[in-house]
């Protein structure tokens, strides 16, 4: 009797402890929305007000506005083939998003439209050297994964990151400047530090950061 009652105890604590796992996994993703392609300003009048800002609220940004961003910076136009909306030298699709918030470091998979955790901190300050950077709701990190460039010399593995970097952050400041948000791209980073502080690895290459948010009041 005493036996089956252990089997018993020990089946509802692995139980317990699946459910908890699978919880704990759910709560590292974030399911982002689908874009929404009419809740803009139209293109020309974008870039009509397309500019750069440092004052920012610290009001959070909802889910819709976060998953538009991030579609709009370099998520999947073309499902049947996988490709983005900012290019990329040879389709490499070389640069990886992460967003730096006040509950973690997340990191854009575009193919699941989804931010997965990698760590449960609060790293805004150090994505860049200005005050705002640190209470700002988002910074997203652009960051190059050089082991898919390996083919390349390291001249146009620097040269092409930069510029497909570019590309996704102009994508970042269009949208912005048609929804009413504020954003600015920055260079100046302590890469080593963020680096470091992100978990990065020795073949992954800090581009540049960009902050984005609602105008302060």
């Amino acid at each position: 009797m005493k036996m089956k009652l252990f089997i018993v105890f020990c089946f509802a604590l692995l139980i317990v402890v699946c459910v908890a796992v699978a919880y704990a996994q759910k709560a590292k993703s974030i399911r982002l929305l689908p874009p929404r392609l009419d809740n803009a300003k139209p293109l020309m009048q974008s870039l009509k007000e397309r500019k750069s800002g440092r004052e920012f609220s610290s009001q959070e940004l909802p889910l819709a506005v976060l998953s538009d961003i991030l579609w709009a910076a370099n998520g999947i136009n073309r499902p049947d083939s996988g490709r983005r909306t900012a290019p990329s030298a040879i389709n490499m699709q070389e640069i990886d998003i992460y967003a730096a918030k006040a509950d973690g470091l997340y990191l854009f998979d575009a193919k699941e439209n989804a931010l997965n955790l990698i760590i449960a901190q609060d790293l805004r300050a150090l994505t860049g050297r200005q005050p705002f950077a640190a209470d700002a709701p988002v910074n997203l990190i652009y960051v190059a994964d050089l082991s898919k460039m390996s083919k390349l010399s390291e001249e146009d593995r620097n040269f092409y990151s930069a510029t497909d970097t570019g590309f996704i952050s102009e994508n970042v400041y269009l949208y912005c400047a048609g929804a009413g948000l504020v954003t600015v791209v920055r260079g100046a980073v302590d890469r080593p530090a963020l680096a470091k502080a992100m978990g990065l690895r020795t073949d992954q290459k800090i581009i540049l950061a960009q902050t984005v948010g609602y105008p302060k009041q």
